[in-house]
C-alpha cells in the first residue's frame, strides 16, 4: 500500500472502531454521522482487502488482521497527537479534556473525591471518568489509551505499564457505637467470636486479615460477603456484624456511619496502592499534569 494515497481520516475511525467496539459510539467519539463512519470503514476495508471487523452479540468484533493493526495504529496516531500539541507545556486552566481513571471502592471513596474537588478549581474544563475494574485487569486498555491511570493494591508484571506506590495503608475494623460484645478495646478472643463482614476476593488472593489470622491457626467467623466496601458499613450500622477494611476507607465510614473504629487486634502489615500507566503516556504533557498532582495528592492523604 502506498501510504501517500491513503487517507490518514481512515485510520482515526479504525482506531475509534476498535477501541469502542460499536459504530455509533465510534461516531459519538468522533463527532461523525453514522453513515460517514460506515462509509470510511468500508473505504479502508476496500484498501486493505480485509472485513477489519465483524458484527457479533457483543459489538463489531475484530479479525485478526484488525488485531495485528490496532497497536501500530494507536501508536502512530498517540505520536501523531503529541508532536501536533507541541511543547511541554499544558494549559491546565483552560484545557478541556476527559481522563478515564480505573479504580474501585477505595479510589472512588478516599482518593477520587478530594482530588475531584480540587481539580474542579484547578482545572475546571477537565472531565473525569471512573472506570471500576481493578488495574491489573486494564492493562490492554491502558496501552490502547481508553484508560490513562489506575488505582491498584498489586504492583504490574508488565513493563511497558508503570507505577508508583502512592501511599500505604493499614486494617481498621467498625462496629456500631452500641454493640453488646464490644468495648472501648477490642480484644483477639472477641474478634474471633464476632460475626464478620467481608468483601469477595478476586481469583485466589485472600484478604491480609485472614492471612495473618492462619499464620497463627486462626480464622475469623464470615457470616456475609458483599461485592462492595461501601455495603459494609450499611450492614455493620444495623446489626452485631463487625468490619475490617482500609483505615482511611473505615474512618470515613466511621464518620458518616456514626460508627466506632476499632484498631485490629492483631499485627499486619501495611499494604501499597499503586497508580498504573501505559508508557504510551509518557510523554504527553497533559497527562503528565495530571498524573503528577494525583501522585501528589494521594501522598498528602
Amino acid at each position: 500500500m502506498n501510504l501517500r494515497t491513503l487517507d490518514l481520516n481512515l485510520l482515526l475511525v479504525f482506531d475509534a472502531v476498535y477501541t469502542e467496539r460499536s459504530i455509533s459510539r465510534a461516531a459519538a467519539k468522533l463527532h461523525l454521522s453514522q453513515p460517514t463512519v460506515s462509509n470510511a470503514l468500508a473505504r479502508l476495508r476496500e484498501r486493505l482487502g480485509d472485513a477489519l471487523f465483524e458484527r457479533s452479540a457483543q459489538g463489531m468484533a475484530p479479525t485478526p488482521r484488525a488485531k495485528t493493526l490496532a497497536e501500530p495504529i494507536r501508536q502512530a496516531l498517540a505520536l501523531l497527537e503529541r508532536g501536533l500539541r507541541g511543547g511541554d507545556d499544558f494549559d491546565y486552566a483552560n484545557a478541556e479534556r476527559e481522563f478515564v481513571v480505573a479504580a474501585e471502592d477505595y479510589g472512588e471513596t478516599v482518593v477520587l473525591p478530594r482530588f475531584i474537588e480540587w481539580l474542579g478549581q484547578a482545572a475546571p474544563g477537565i472531565r473525569i471518568r471512573i472506570r471500576p475494574e481493578p488495574g491489573a485487569q486494564l492493562h490492554a486498555e491502558l496501552r490502547e489509551g481508553t484508560v490513562d491511570l489506575a488505582l491498584d493494591y498489586f504492583a504490574p508484571q508488565d513493563p511497558a505499564v508503570h507505577s508508583t506506590c502512592v501511599l500505604t495503608e493499614s486494617l481498621l475494623t467498625l462496629a456500631r457505637r452500641d454493640h453488646p460484645l464490644v468495648g472501648e478495646r477490642l480484644g483477639l478472643e472477641t474478634y474471633l467470636t464476632l460475626r464478620h463482614v467481608v468483601l469477595a476476593h478476586q481469583g485466589h488472593s485472600r484478604p491480609m486479615i485472614d492471612l495473618a489470622l492462619a499464620k497463627r491457626g486462626l480464622s475469623r467467623h464470615i457470616a456475609v460477603t458483599v461485592p462492595h466496601f461501601l455495603s459494609m458499613p450499611v450492614l455493620v450500622q444495623t446489626s452485631d456484624l463487625v468490619c475490617t477494611l482500609p483505615r482511611r476507607m473505615g474512618q470515613l465510614y466511621a464518620d458518616h456511619f456514626r460508627l466506632k473504629a476499632h484498631a485490629v487486634p492483631l499485627r499486619t502489615p501495611q499494604f501499597p496502592v499503586y497508580l498504573l500507566w501505559h508508557g504510551n503516556a509518557e510523554d504527553d504533557a497533559g497527562h503528565r499534569w495530571f498524573r503528577a498532582h494525583l501522585v501528589e495528592f494521594c501522598q498528602r492523604l
